[in-house]
Formats: C-alpha cells, structure tokens, sequence
C-alpha cells in the first residue's frame, strides 16, 4: 500500500498520479463487468450466509477491492501467456470493478433478506405470536423471487441519485475523510506500483492458500453432518453443559476470518454478550418458568424465554441506535457550523498542493447534470408511488411520497456523518421510520407498512452513504464519478437481480428462521417485534421484561457516554452495546469464532507486525471466501435431497 514502506512509494505514488487517467469510457471495460459479476457473487452468498445465521456483516469493502484485483491480473496474466495483447489494467478500472461488486452484494446486506423483508414471512408472523395484539392474523407476506427483485429495483436505484448533485460539497469543499473509501484507495494505489506488485504477489498466494485450505475443511465438514446436531459444527469444545447453553467452538472458518477483520473490541463485546446472556441471564431466567411466564408455552413463543431474548436484543440496539444518531446529528451540525466559519476566515489563504489540485479537477471534468439527478429521482419516486401500494396493499400511496421527501434530508446527514466516523447509520434512520408508520397506520396494517416504510427509508439512506465513500475512493484513484455512478447503477442492477436469487437458493435449501438451528436469521424477529412495539406499545412484552428492557437500553446509552466522555486510554475498553446485543437471540458460539480470529490477529502482530499487516486482509477474505463458496455446491446438494453420509454426534456417558 502506497506510502506504508517509505517516502519512494508516497513519491512514486504522487508522480503517477500527476499522469493524465484514461477517459470514463476506458474506465468501464467488458471484462472489469464480468470480473464485478463474479466478485459481486461469491459476496452476495457470503454476506447472505452472514445474514441469515447471525445477522452480522463485517465490513468488506478492502476485501473486495483485493478480489477484484486478484481476478483482474489472474484474467490478464493468463492472456499475456496465450499471446493474446490485452489493454493495461489500471487503478481506474480497479477501482470501478470494486465499486461495481459492492454495489452488488451491498444488496444482498441491506436489502432486507435478513431483517425487514424476512420479518414478512408466515414463519416470522407465527415466531412473533400470533396471539399478540398487534400481530394481526394476515399481516404476512411469503417470500417470492417476482416481488421480491421488483420491490427491490423500485427502492434500490433513487438513493443512486439522492445526493449526486452535493459531491462536490462533501468531497472537495468539506474533505471528509470516509475511512473506508480511503482505506480502499490507498489498497488499490497501492497495488498499482511496482512496489505494490510485489506487496499483491504476496497477498494473492496468500488469499490462495487459505481459499482452498477453507474450502476444502467445509467440503470435508459436510461429509460429518447427516442429522441434527451432527458434525464438526457441534463439537463440544468446552463440554457437553456449555455445549447446551451454545459455548462451543464450531469451526466456521468464514466467521474466524471475520473476527479478523472486526476490531478486537468489537469480538470481545460479543463474547461479553454472550457470557451476560447464555451465561448467566437465560438460565436464571428458565429457572423463572411458571412463575415470570406460564410453564405451559414453549420457550420459542415470544410470551416466553423467546421474548426476553428478543426484546431485550432491541433494547440494546436501540439504545446504541439512538445514541450514536443523536451523536452523529449533532457532530454533523458542529462540522458544518464550523466549515462555515472556517471558508469565511480563510477565504483566499489556502492554496492546495498540486496533487490535491489534480485530484480535484479530474473529480470535476466529467460533470453530471445536477437537472437529471433531480429528474431521474422524480420518475422513480413516481414508479415507487405506484408499484409498492401494488405490491403491500397496506402500505398507502402517501406513506411513500412523505418517505421519499424526507429520505434526501436524512440521506445527506447519514452521507455527511459517515465521512466523518465510518459509521453508516441506515438502519437507525430505517427503524425511525418503521415505529413512524407503524404507529401511524395503526393495528389493521402497522406491522407491514412499518416494515415496508423501514426498507424505503433504510435503502435510499444506505446506499447514498455508500456512493460517497466509492465517490471518496474515486477522487484518490483519479477516477472519473461518471463511471464511478455508472459502475454503480449497474452493480446495484445486478444486486437487484442475484439476490433474490442466492436468498432463495438458502430459503429453499435450508431451515431459515428456525431459533433453534443454523440458520437463525435473528434480525427477522427483531424487526418484526420493533413493528409490533410501533403498534401495540408495551404491551406486546412479557412479564418483567419491560424492567430487564429499561436496564439495558439505559446500560447502552451509558456504555456509549463513558466511552466518550473517558481518556481515550480508558474508553477504548467500553464493551460496544450494538455488538453485545447480537448474541442474545443468535447464541455464543459464532462469538467465540471471532475471538479466535482476534487471537489470531492478536499473535500474528505480536510476532511480526509489518508481515501481520501486509498478509490480514488476505488470509481472512481466503478463509471467508473458501467456506462461503462451499455454501453454492451444499446448497445444490440440499436441493438435490442428497444428505451427508455420516451424523457425528456427541452424548454423555452418564
């Protein structure tokens, strides 16, 4: 990575820069779209395995920028050896193909598959209780690849659009940073030096090496696995009591690689969270039953243990949730108060370094109209208006008009407050909207049109933010925004497409939604309950459930103030409330995955920092793509009705 090594990179680096970039037409090239088509699918079945067991997606986009390069030069490696002459791969295109994969799996993540759309499902609707007040008989919609991939492009393209005419004002006159956007940058400037060459190489056999180490123990997992609680995937590590209670380590390598990538703090609260709840909460309160809840109704209904986890699970992430907006509007406020005052005190002092300079012009030569933003966000407006009171009846022609008024609004505060901390905050304005609508639509059709409304909102406001890091990473790289935009709406097409259609190759090969196996998908219920709570208030909660939810929601809001108001030295250690709520409904075992790839990121550093940080990045995407693309042929396999040959199981000898 460019400038990581010494000044000649930095220099090397800033000289090619000053270089005039190819065209915008040069930038989208036929095969950088194949080579966006395949990385954006392997994602789009990672994040969608990461969607439906625990809900919780790292972030992907520097693993992505590396896959779109390792594809890239292998394509352009293997033609040079066939004596075939193929135009020059440049950081440009590089950069393009990333933008153009995450847009298509970021679909796949935020597209609701896991959380407001699966909350739809008549599985859900009977999890939620069915004789809950607000969980109306009816109130549920099956999942359908037609609907589905037609609700999607009606909401997925407007947030393309929202703030294309403000990102000259985020990028250039505010210069905010958008971490992972520079992060990205600096990745792919990196690989396009000499010196970079030989930093690729590296990584390249290093992602290898893993990739097929991790597809092939998944591949030989599977052949253990010919029953309930069968194979490696339930080996009890700790013994067969933590076993029960979820402490095992399950040799999920996806979720090892993924404890790689997350911060340490963010691995440790989930342990955190999952010793507070299967610890030491749900066992005290089993010992309640028949006293805090009738003894006569199953613990998966939510009138029972299953409420408790569920609704003390949105409490934390409300908590966390509200907090950090709060946090991120009133920092967003300040920032903008204070460029103000700063362009009036310096106006005429500044002068830009000469790259910066470059990097700017090239940011604005190829100008997009701000009067076919504004028009083209008008006919999808208009085209939503229409398709989705077609498509839930429930939810009115005038929920959609006021939700796409305001998304622009709340679109640029989540753009503005994510280039200042990285923290994309589209499901907190999402989940505004849903307890909004669903209050407002009442009992009858609360729940579906607060979940609908989420997915409006949660859409435009996500996928702005990610346009603005992919524009920020565009302006490092001397890419044209006219193909950054265009890259985009094409992967977000493809998204729209290959979703859909990697949910249903899960929905139909596996057991989704099931609390008591793999495939959880937690975030359904807890969506569905925030609709419910939108409608009925408190009274959907079991008994003393509201006292537990007070605790935790002041314990989140509480956690998030000393972390900030503490010396940093001190509030680094604060457990994050967000991540400690996730294993209350999924369990302790994919926490203690992740503490092991924080362990092995821990050691690694200890005993060689420089090669640590090199080779991290490379070995996690190996080990999360190599268990993720076993996921295609087991699915096939599941759909073939062709069951592993052996159970291995383990019982007491008591």
């Amino acid at each position: 990575m460019a400038g990581l090594d010494g000044s000649d990179d930095a220099e090397e680096g800033a000289t090619h820069a000053r270089g005039a970039p190819p065209p915008w037409r040069e930038q989208l090239t036929a095969r950088g779209l194949v080579a966006s088509l395949v990385v954006g699918a392997m994602y789009s079945v990672i994040v969608m395995k990461l969607n439906l067991s625990t809900g919780l997606v790292p972030t992907l986009n520097v693993s992505a920028a590396l896959i779109a390069f390792v594809v890239l030069r292998a394509w352009t490696q293997a033609l040079a050896r066939l004596g075939v002459a193929a135009r020059p791969f440049t950081r440009q295109e590089n950069t393009v193909v990333q933008t153009c994969a995450v847009a298509c799996y970021s679909i796949a993540v935020g597209g609701g598959f896991g959380s407001y759309l699966l909350g739809l499902n008549k599985r859900t609707y009977e999890m939620a209780g069915e004789d809950t007040e607000g969980n109306v008989p009816g109130s549920y919609k099956e999942p359908g690849i037609a609907w589905m991939t037609g609700f999607l492009l009606a909401v997925s393209f407007v947030g393309l659009l929202a703030l294309v005419p403000l990102r000259k004002v985020m990028i250039i006159d505010y210069k905010l940073t958008y971490p992972s956007g520079t992060a990205t940058a600096v990745l792919i400037n990196g690989f396009h030096t000499p010196h970079g060459d030989a930093m690729a190489k590296q990584q390249v056999n290093g992602f290898t090496k893993y990739f097929a180490m991790s597809f092939f123990w998944s591949f030989f997992q599977w052949f253990y696995s010919g029953g309930d609680n069968c194979g490696f995937s339930q080996f009890p590590t700790f013994g067969l009591k933590a076993w029960q209670q979820t402490f095992f380590f399950d040799f999920s390598l996806t979720y090892v690689g993924a404890g790689m990538i997350c911060s340490h703090l963010v691995n440790l609260s989930l342990l955190l969270g999952a010793i507070l709840s299967w610890g030491v909460m749900w066992p005290l309160i089993s010992d309640l039953k028949g006293d805090w809840y009738s003894a006569d109704i199953p613990e998966s209904s939510m009138r029972s243990l299953q409420g408790y986890k569920a609704f003390i699970c949105v409490a934390l992430i409300l908590g966390d949730g509200l907090y950090n907006f709060v946090k991120i509007v009133a920092l967003t406020i300040k920032s903008l108060f204070d460029s103000s005052n700063l362009k009036n005190a310096k106006k005429g002092e500044a002068i830009p370094v000469l790259d910066e300079l470059h990097r700017n012009e090239v940011f604005t030569r190829d100008n997009i109209p701000s009067w076919l933003a504004y028009c083209g966000y008008l006919a999808l407006t208009i085209i939503a208006v229409i398709a989705i009171p077609m498509m839930f009846h429930e939810m009115k022609w005038y929920y959609v008009v006021i939700a796409y008024l305001l998304a622009p609004a709340l679109g640029f505060c989540n753009a503005y407050g994510a280039g200042l901390t990285d923290i994309n905050m589209a499901y907190n304005y999402g989940k505004i909207a849903l307890f909004i609508l669903a209050a407002w639509a009442g009992k009858d059709s609360g729940v579906v049109a607060g979940l609908v409304g989420c997915g409006l909102v949660k859409s435009l406001v996500s996928i702005s933010a990610d346009l603005m890091h992919d524009f920020k990473t565009g302006h490092l790289t001397l890419t044209s925004p006219k193909s950054m935009i265009i890259a985009q709406a094409i992967g977000t097409a493809m998204g729209c497409v290959i979703s859909p259609l990697t949910f249903f190759l899960f929905y139909n090969a596996f057991d989704i939604g099931n609390p008591e196996g793999y495939w959880k998908a937690p975030y359904a219920l807890v969506y569905r309950n925030m609709a419910i709570l939108g409608v009925e208030g408190f009274s959907a909660l079991p008994q003393h459930c509201l006292q537990l939810c007070y605790g935790f929601f002041g314990f989140a809001v509480a956690a998030n103030l000393v972390r900030d108001l503490s010396p940093p030295k001190y509030g680094r250690w604060v457990p994050l409330p967000m991540a400690m709520g996730v294993p209350f409904l999924v369990g302790a075992s994919f926490a203690i995955d992740m503490c092991i790839g924080s362990l092995i990121v821990f050691t690694w550093h200890m005993l060689d920092k420089s090669k640590a940080a090199l080779m991290v990045p490379a070995v996690a995407s190996g080990l999360i793509c190599g268990d993720g693309l076993w996921i295609f042929p087991a699915s096939l396999l599941a759909l073939a009705k062709i069951s592993p040959p052996m159970c291995m199981a383990f019982r007491s000898t008591h």
